[in-house]
């Protein structure tokens, strides 16, 4: 496991503790407790051996934790941030005046889980996490980039099919204007035509009426 132990202090007072593994960390921890100098905040890590004793220290109230060298401190030190958080999120005021030891039964639970989360999961790196979710974003969006131009072929298209559907609007419009036309002009053709055929007709029988009035004055 990444962190073996962890503890949060007031000064040299243990408020809180837990160990993952059969060590001497608390012994250790304390003396650590007792050497760091004055009261001002501070983030600063001891070796032991193949261990690292990190420490933060905020507002008088000290988180500290062991954790093997290979884990580095970006997690370690995110442990003692989410561990600072939830200890005066729990207790707030409380933790001024508590006496040693004094939430260790509830606490010591969180401290066990928060160990677990931070030394197994991956997703307990803040930075890593950042990362797989901006990974998650950029495919996201490289996703909804491929959907636009997706969509950009279909609208271009649609638009290619628009224009073809004007294009044969305006070819039936003109085909219609001109299939009128041509009607029109066989409707007058036929029209002078009938009235053509009525002037014959009528100069005809006007003729054999005039012939027929004539004819018996003439053999006189």
């Amino acid at each position: 496991m990444a962190i073996l132990y962890a503890l949060v202090g007031r000064g040299s007072v243990v408020l809180a503790e837990h160990s993952a593994a059969s060590t001497n960390a608390s012994a250790i921890a304390k003396q650590i407790l007792d050497k760091i100098p004055g009261n001002d905040d501070t983030n600063v890590s001891y070796s032991q051996d193949r261990y690292i004793f990190h420490v933060k220290r905020t507002d008088g109230l000290t988180v500290l934790c062991m954790a093997d060298d290979v884990a580095g401190r970006r997690i370690p030190f995110a442990f003692l941030e989410d561990i600072h958080q939830r200890f005066v999120k729990t207790y707030g005021r409380a933790v001024l005046t508590a006496q040693a030891y004094a939430m260790n039964n509830e606490f010591s639970r969180v401290l066990s889980q928060q160990i677990e989360y931070y030394s197994k999961d991956p997703n307990a790196d803040r930075i890593n996490r950042i990362k797989g979710e901006i990974s998650q974003v950029r495919d996201v969006m490289i996703e909804n980039i491929d959907k636009v131009l997706e969509r950009g072929d279909r609208l271009e298209l649609l638009v290619d099919k628009t224009e073809n559907m004007q294009g044969n609007t305006f070819r039936f419009r003109k085909q219609a204007r001109q299939f009128r036309s041509t009607v029109w002009w066989r409707n007058v053709k036929l029209i002078v035509a009938v009235i053509v055929v009525l002037l014959v007709i009528g100069y005809a029988v006007l003729a054999f009426i005039c012939h027929g009035i004539t004819l018996p004055s003439c053999r006189k």
